[in-house]
C-alpha cells in the first residue's frame, strides 16, 4: 500500500506542477485559455491573478515532493499536511469557482490522502 500511496502522491504533485505551468506561463496561450474558457482580453486581464494561483499550486507540488523524499515520520506527516491543503483548496474551488475542480483537484487529493493514511 505504501507504493500505491507514493505513486498517488507523486501524481498529485505532478498535477499541481502542471497547473503551475498552465497558470503562470500559459494562461494567455491556447492551453490556459482552454482551461479558463476566457477570450484573449479576459486572459490578459486575469493573468496576474492566475500567476498567483499558479505559484500556490507550485508550493503544493513542492510540499508533496518534500513529503516523498523526506524520511519518516517527517515525510508521512508532510504528505498528510499538504494533501489536506490540496483537498481543502479543491473543495473551496469547487464550491466557489468551478465544480470541475472537485473532480480535478479534490478527488485526486482525497484518494492520495486516503492511501497515505492506510499505508501506515
Amino acid at each position: 500500500m505504501e507504493t500505491t500511496a507514493n505513486v498517488l502522491v507523486g501524481l498529485v504533485a505532478a498535477l499541481h506542477a502542471y497547473i503551475l505551468v498552465l497558470e503562470m506561463f500559459l494562461w494567455e496561450r491556447r492551453p490556459g485559455r482552454e482551461l479558463s474558457g476566457f477570450d484573449a482580453e479576459m486572459a490578459r486581464a486575469t493573468a496576474p491573478l492566475a500567476a498567483n494561483q499558479g505559484l500556490y499550486n507550485g508550493f503544493l507540488a513542492a510540499g508533496l515532493v518534500w513529503g516523498l523524499i523526506a524520511g519518516d515520520p517527517t515525510g508521512y506527516r508532510v504528505q498528510i499536511f499538504f494533501l489536506a491543503f490540496v483537498v481543502v483548496a479543491g473543495l473551496y474551488g469547487g464550491a466557489t469557482a468551478n465544480r470541475r475542480i472537485l473532480v480535478a483537484q479534490a478527488l485526486p487529493g482525497a484518494l492520495a490522502l486516503g492511501a497515505v493514511l492506510l499505508s501506515r
